[in-house]
């Protein structure tokens, strides 16, 4: 290994530790704040639905900002944008961590949502800058931070909550955050552009169609599933949603290209990803109110928030390692192998939840199987979608997928949410046992269609190979699939 080559090797492993940083920052941000809720209601002295606006409005930017960044991303340069969304968190971090007010606090939470292009945009620099026997590995251990985030979140907010004051929990984001966007300038930028302008009309229509669907989904614990609000949002958003995918196919340079994302291996991962989202954040919902729940309840461990995140801890830790190893798999076998292998041990691990969830101990094994399932297949699909499309388009596209794990996230804790609200009578205030059996086995249910999607991905020709064989031949590449030229 030449001087040059090491030089390189330095550069991408302190990247990979940057990217890291970054994605850490924004998966911690995303439950933090949960157990907290009920002190924010007494320390900004309002009440629990305006709290719920904390999480609402984070949800909403993110869902907004992950595909707009990605594509901003092809355009100006990845580095650049991530730099710009890091820096747009540190500051709502830290506007968030001074806030005296609820809607202070509300808009600080929306800025921090512009962290939300942190995963499209490191996929998109792993593929462009990293050197093809690491980028596996990378691409497995940024998606892999994106599952162990939520857990982490809640074990750090609880800690800071018993320990400091919800305030913690935003300035701990603003200066990993900050380092993340000091850290950028180590990173090296990707000559690759996707050359076009701004398709504000596109981002405008998406940000009503995500909007509507987002706002029902958290409001359908208070309002009922069956409320005429929640179902006239969701089926307005779908409604907007179908006319977005019919206006981007119509004009020259659109936010996103939907006829790359109806290609069989994007669409099939996209459908996994969203039911992988469903599975593991109703487990997310579900282990921390067992472990809070009082003894007494015949089924609870009477644990505070420290505990139920430590709970959660071990599962963590192992979904890191199952995520670099799927990145070695995947190199070997195919990246959708570990996809679905994983998808099946985390189905086998919900099931048995659903029984044998009344022991610690057992509930924390359990966790360990589920995540670990859940790190080996989720690590597998930027692999898939890097691998599908053509290197100028990775940034819109892990955009999206992205984009569809969080709406998944977002439904499969709603289920999980109201499934043990239905089972809360003026009689008995706590969830039932059996709830939690449904519960367990819906987010089973849900990850056990995940691994059926997965294995009717197709294999494919690697994207970016179609693409580089397209421009050595100078063809254009929007003339042969659907794609913008680089």
């Amino acid at each position: 290994m030449d001087g040059a080559d090491v030089e390189h090797e330095e550069r991408t492993g302190g990247g990979l530790l940057v990217l890291a940083v970054a994605a850490v920052a924004y998966s911690l941000a995303q439950t933090a704040v949960v157990p907290g809720l009920s002190q924010l209601t007494k320390a900004l002295h309002t009440s629990a639905e305006n709290v719920s606006w904390v999480l609402t409005g984070y949800l909403v930017s993110a869902a907004i900002l992950t595909p707009v960044g990605g594509r901003l991303g092809d355009m100006f340069g990845k580095r650049r944008v991530l730099a710009l969304a890091m820096a747009a968190f540190t500051v709502g971090s830290v506007v968030a961590a001074l806030s005296g007010n609820i809607w202070v606090l509300v808009v600080a939470r929306v800025v921090q949502g512009a962290g939300g292009c942190v995963f499209p945009l490191c996929f998109g620099i792993i593929s462009d800058a990293f050197p093809a026997e690491r980028r596996a590995g990378a691409l497995g251990l940024i998606s892999a931070i994106a599952g162990i985030g939520a857990g982490g979140g809640l074990l750090m907010g609880g800690l800071l909550l018993d320990h400091a004051s919800w305030r913690w929990i935003f300035w701990a984001g603003a200066v990993m955050a900050g380092l993340a966007a000091l850290g950028t300038l180590r990173l090296p930028e990707s000559t690759r552009r996707a050359p076009g302008r701004v398709d504000l009309v596109g981002a405008l229509i998406l940000a009503v169609g995500l909007t509507a669907p987002l706002i029902a989904l958290t409001r359908t614990t208070k309002w009922g599933w069956s409320d005429a609000r929640v179902i006239g949002l969701i089926a307005g958003g779908l409604v907007v949603l179908v006319f977005f995918g019919w206006f981007e196919s119509r004009i020259a340079e659109p936010l996103v290209n939907v006829r790359l994302l109806a290609r069989p291996v994007v669409l099939g991962t996209n459908v996994a990803t969203a039911l992988i989202g469903f599975g593991m954040f109703g487990a997310f919902v579900l282990i921390p109110q067992i472990a809070e729940t009082p003894a007494a309840s015949g089924y609870g461990f009477g644990m505070n928030a420290t505990g139920a995140g430590l709970l959660l801890l071990p599962a963590c830790l192992v979904m890191l390692v199952t995520g670099g190893v799927s990145g070695r798999v995947g190199m070997r076998l195919g990246p959708r192998t570990p996809l679905v292998i994983g998808l099946l041990i985390a189905v086998a691990g919900l099931a048995v939840l659903a029984g044998a969830h009344h022991n610690r101990w057992v509930v924390l094994t359990l966790c360990a199987v589920v995540f670990g399932g859940i790190g080996l297949g989720m690590a597998a699909v930027p692999n898939l979608i890097v691998g599908a499309v053509p290197p100028e388009a990775t940034g819109e596209t892990t955009g999206v997928n992205a984009l569809v794990r969080s709406v998944g996230s977002s439904v499969g804790s709603q289920v999980a949410a109201t499934v043990l609200a239905g089972s809360v009578t003026a009689a008995n205030v706590l969830p039932t046992d059996s709830a939690f059996t449904e519960a367990f086995w819906l987010g089973a249910g849900g990850t056990a269609f995940a691994a059926l999607a997965a294995l009717l991905i197709p294999r494919e020709r690697r994207g970016a190979d179609v693409g580089q064989a397209l421009l050595d031949a100078d063809t254009p590449v929007s003339d042969a699939d659907g794609v913008r030229a680089s």
